[in-house]
């Protein structure tokens, strides 16, 4: 673990209600990170005075002028082309220079990856970034990738968002050997694509670099059978959007039983205690921070509705990748990776050889 100071780049204008939330989300992670130290890039005129609320925040920070807005709905080639003087470019851009360790942004989920693709390139040993974060489980949090960032996936891409999610888990989690799992239509070897299945193979061989359970089911998502689940990003976009709409229409159920009578009501009152508990529990800005997996640099996705208090777990999670030297670790399981997948073309020609 590394014990030395952290640099974070903020992108103080992205986000549905940026600059406040972002200057907020800094000052909470600043208490809560004391070593963390932050550039602020944007509009100084509007972020010095919100910065300025915050007794104390001034010290750990420095605005960065950025006189352009990467907006929601700008495509991610239009960002590229024209805003390389924008808040989000200008952040990107300092960590993959090395001015800061990491960046963390709330703005606009195409343009930052694209941007950050551009600025950092890949990982060595990783061919596509992939889009990871934890959600609850009924034992504890499980790692989810890829939610979004590629629609398909070869084999080989779905091999090392194995090793990618594994490192996550053991940085985030601290699991020591994380149980990773294929997302698949069935737990039996024989199910799903070709793509699958290989992966499956690769996995399964001695010396992986990760701890691999086979397929799991949607259904073992929030059973917490894995620690780990691994799938292309139309999937798991789709799974996880159908997960967070069940949550939100149970949580709707519950309010109108508890509306239904008197007695409905007196109850909510007497469990009013456990549901307290219920909705930390389940409160989605304890899971906010979703990270660009296999990038030469660290670059953390807040989603772009949270609150200041989510941006501040989003930061955290920034913070603590880069303390526990998330990208070091990365390096060398996809390292070992390749080479359980080279002695295994060794053997494939070896074993073809012989029958010639």
């Amino acid at each position: 673990m590394s014990t030395g100071k952290v640099v974070l780049a903020l992108d103080g204008m992205g986000g549905d209600q940026a600059p406040n939330v972002i200057v907020s989300g800094a000052d909470i992670a600043r208490e809560r990170y004391p070593g963390a130290s932050f550039l602020l890039f944007g509009d100084p005129a509007r972020l010095k005075p919100l910065v300025d609320r915050h007794k104390g925040l001034a010290q750990a920070l420095e605005i960065v002028p950025a006189e352009d807005v990467v907006s929601a709905d700008d495509k991610p080639s239009f960002a590229l082309r024209r805003r390389r003087q924008s808040s989000m470019w200008l952040a990107v851009d300092a960590a993959a220079q090395g001015r800061a360790d990491t960046v963390v942004s709330a703005g606009n989920t195409g343009a930052l990856l694209a941007i950050s693709m551009v600025a950092m390139r890949m990982l060595e040993g990783a061919h596509r970034p992939a889009l990871a974060s934890f959600l609850p489980t009924s034992r504890g949090e499980t790692v989810m990738l890829d939610l979004g960032a590629n629609l398909e996936c070869d084999a080989d891409n779905l091999a090392e968002f194995a090793v990618m999610g594994s490192v996550f888990a053991q940085v985030l989690l601290g699991l020591s050997e994380p149980r990773v799992g294929l997302l698949n239509v069935g737990s039996e070897e024989l199910k799903g694509h070709e793509e699958l299945r290989q992966a499956a193979v690769w996995l399964r061989r001695e010396g992986s670099p990760v701890s691999f359970q086979g397929f799991v089911e949607g259904n073992d998502i929030g059973a917490g059978k894995v620690d780990v689940v691994v799938t292309d990003g139309f999937t798991g976009n789709v799974a996880l959007k159908a997960i967070e709409g069940t949550a939100k229409l149970y949580t709707q159920f519950v309010r109108d039983a508890f509306r239904t009578s008197t007695f409905a009501k007196v109850g909510y009152l007497f469990a009013s205690g456990a549901w307290v508990k219920l909705r930390k529990r389940v409160d989605p800005r304890r899971y906010n921070g979703g990270v660009f997996l296999g990038l030469d640099g660290i670059c953390v996705k807040s989603h772009g509705g949270t609150d200041a208090l989510g941006f501040a777990y989003a930061i955290g999670v920034a913070v603590d990748l880069v303390r526990y030297e998330y990208r070091n670790k990365l390096v060398e399981g996809l390292a070992k990776l390749r080479e359980v997948a080279s002695a295994a073309d060794a053997q494939v020609l070896q074993a073809s050889g012989g029958a010639a």
